[in-house]
């Protein structure tokens, strides 16, 4: 039992076997893969207009670069870009709402890691920068909604990384922790370049889920936000991350955990839950957006997992 004093109950009453059963909200739009599908379409007929500069490297065997570059909407994203001599492949990287973008190296990949429009290199007047304000953006339609700008955010960091360095192209992978994990289970069932994932402590799944129980983070915003105004669940249908993850045909290392104050846990499991079993490699942490020790195993064991996701047959 994890001791603390927030005024409502991080693991939502749902005990670990109650967790592993959270299925899929039945909330899915008729044209929710379509709607994805033509928002990929038209994210990837953007023009990059990539702008490119250096930036120190704590690393003498690794390049680390500032890039800008088009997407949804008009919008500039900034990024970093981190080459190291030997690459066998790409990684993109998605951010939290609380641990805004900086360089990520990586032994082996050469790594882009997208601002989310709003956020560091990113900010912008037209996107509010407080997470709680940040997931409200736009929240009235569909498709003025923040986070389809920020999926194809994502999904213009993988382009252009490509169009830097084409031999990542062909072992592109994506890894996003909380903010992020819910951004890639939007973003990867539709995008075929990518070759595995890792969901760590996803937000975003199972809205119907995350409206009923308080929290201290975005969501709780949302929460408070739909009580004033319960038409826009037609909305959150489109961005529920539990319903996208169902349609992943790739293998995804995803992390939920049992007791979280900031991502509800049912709808961190309802993400991992929907991912089709082929696919699946669970680690359950028993705690996120929390300090507990006792997790360092189980976040090694995920991370080996993860890695030798990012192998090629043929490199092994």
């Amino acid at each position: 039992m994890i001791s603390h004093d927030f005024p409502f109950d991080p693991t939502c009453g749902y005990s670990r076997e109650q967790l592993l059963a959270v299925g899929l909200p039945d909330t899915e739009p008729a044209d929710f893969a379509a709607f994805w599908q033509a928002t990929y379409a038209e994210a990837l007929a953007i023009r990059s207009g990539i702008d490119v500069r250096p930036v120190w490297s704590p690393d003498p065997g690794t390049e680390v670069f500032e890039v800008r570059f088009g997407s949804l909407g008009g919008a500039r994203i900034g990024a970093f870009v981190s080459r190291p001599r030997e690459s066998r492949g790409g990684l993109v990287v998605g951010h939290g709402y609380g641990a805004f973008s900086a360089p990520v190296l990586r032994q082996g990949l050469t790594v882009i890691v997208p601002c989310i429009r709003g956020f560091g290199l990113s900010t912008a007047a037209e996107f509010p920068w407080v997470a709680g304000q940040h997931v409200l953006c736009g929240i009235p339609s569909r498709e003025t909604y923040i986070l389809r700008g920020a999926v194809a955010d994502l999904w213009r960091a993988a382009a252009v990384l490509a169009e830097l360095y084409p031999d990542t192209a062909a072992n592109l992978v994506y890894s996003g922790g909380s903010f992020g994990g819910g951004l890639g289970a939007l973003a990867v069932p539709w995008d075929r370049r990518f070759r595995a994932a890792h969901l760590d402590v996803p937000t975003f799944g199972h809205h119907p889920l995350r409206l009923r129980f308080r929290s201290n983070g975005s969501g709780e915003a949302v929460r408070t936000y739909h009580a004033e105004h319960p038409e826009v669940t037609a909305v959150l249908a489109y961005f529920d991350a539990a319903t996208a993850a169902r349609y992943l045909r790739v293998p995804v290392v995803c992390t939920p955990a049992r007791f979280d104050p900031t991502v509800v846990p049912p709808g961190q499991f309802a993400v991992n839950n929907a991912i089709p079993a082929e696919y699946r490699r669970t680690f359950i942490l028993e705690a996120g957006h929390w300090t507990f020790a006792g997790d360092a195993p189980t976040k090694q064991a995920a991370a080996v997992a993860f890695e030798a996701l990012t192998v090629v047959p043929s490199q092994a």
